[in-house]
């Protein structure tokens, strides 16, 4: 076990303990940053109360979502196409530690796609305890079984959980690990539960931006009052009147019988019905039936020899429904 983490676990076991009486404890403390323009130690007073992480550093903003955590990320581009899920999602506390190629990076900006301010507020820390040192609870996000007695969910579960705890109050975090082999077993210890996906055994490996939209997704999704809800809807429309609906079967079935597609006679009532059944099927609404009824018309009256918008159709038989034609005919004998 690396030596900081172990100096890390013996504080929280001796924090816990009761150890730490408030009796004793200094009048100022020492506080590291991890910030270059914060660099160095600098001492902070302290009453008999003990102090949270949130009061200790004014660097830390109010949470409005969980902090994704990239543990060691190796290209900047991954690191930009995180910041890009986070703010698809709402989220915006992107921390980095010791990311491999240095920070800043054009490279993630470029990948960020216009999530600068995702960017531009990525902190970055030397070791992670230091990066998890003010949150209540963390998450840590892993493909492979772990010997450990953490408790594990899935992504559903996991981003309820950070929603109630977020509305009570505390801040959260989520682990992701190397995008190479992911966490070591010691970085999911300093976690308080982990997360896992319900992917393929087969081929369990997600890219570190994917794992972080499917967190970022179920985090969203949990703060909805209704999760079918969608942005944006198809328009409201009027379901059209059977008097419509049997206006365009009239209007279809003579277009149709004056192109002979009722054919043998005698099956005639049978196509019939079978036309009207497609048709009631879809539930048209009014627009719609106006849309298929200016098709029908359109076959209807122009054809390839005399196309639509060549000259007004007037009573050019070439235009006119061969039934009408016909009739047309019949009467001139007459």
């Amino acid at each position: 076990m690396r030596p900081y983490i172990k100096a890390f676990l013996a504080a929280q076991t001796a924090i816990r303990a009761g150890w730490l009486d408030h009796r004793h404890r200094p009048l100022f403390v020492k506080a590291s940053f991890s910030r270059p323009d914060m660099a160095g130690d600098a001492e902070m007073p302290q009453n008999s109360s003990s102090l949270t992480p949130m009061q200790a550093s004014n660097d830390i903003l109010p949470a409005t979502g969980p902090a994704i955590i990239l543990v060691e990320p190796q290209l900047g581009e991954n690191i930009g196409m995180v910041a890009r899920a986070m703010a698809n999602f709402g989220l915006s506390e992107l921390r980095l530690v010791n990311p491999r190629d240095g920070w800043p990076s054009d490279k993630a900006r470029a990948a960020a796609s216009r999530a600068d301010h995702v960017i531009d507020a990525a902190r970055v820390f030397d070791d992670l305890p230091s990066a998890v040192a003010d949150l209540n609870f963390v998450f840590a996000t892993t493909a492979r079984a772990r010997d450990n007695f953490k408790p594990v969910r899935g992504p559903v579960e996991a981003g309820r959980a950070l929603r109630a705890r977020q509305r009570s109050g505390q801040r959260t975090g989520i682990l992701f690990g190397r995008e190479r082999f992911g966490l070591y077993n010691d970085e999911v210890g300093l976690a308080d539960e982990i997360v896992t996906f319900p992917v393929d055994p087969a081929f369990s490996s997600l890219n570190i931006a994917q794992a972080a939209l499917l967190m970022s997704y179920e985090w969203m999704k949990s703060g909805l009052e209704d999760e079918t809800k969608t942005n944006f809807s198809s328009p409201d429309m009027m379901p059209a009147t059977k008097e419509q609906l049997h206006g365009l079967f009239a209007y279809l079935e003579g277009a149709l019988e004056a192109r002979g597609y009722f054919r043998p006679a005698p099956k005639k009532p049978k196509m019939v019905d079978n036309l009207r059944a497609v048709l009631t099927r879809a539930g048209f609404a009014e627009p719609e039936l106006k849309v298929l009824r200016g098709i029908i018309s359109s076959l209807d009256r122009f054809s390839p020899a005399m196309p639509r918008g060549d000259g007004s159709p007037g009573d050019d038989p070439r235009r006119l429904p061969a039934a009408a034609a016909r009739a047309r005919k019949v009467t001139d004998i007459e």
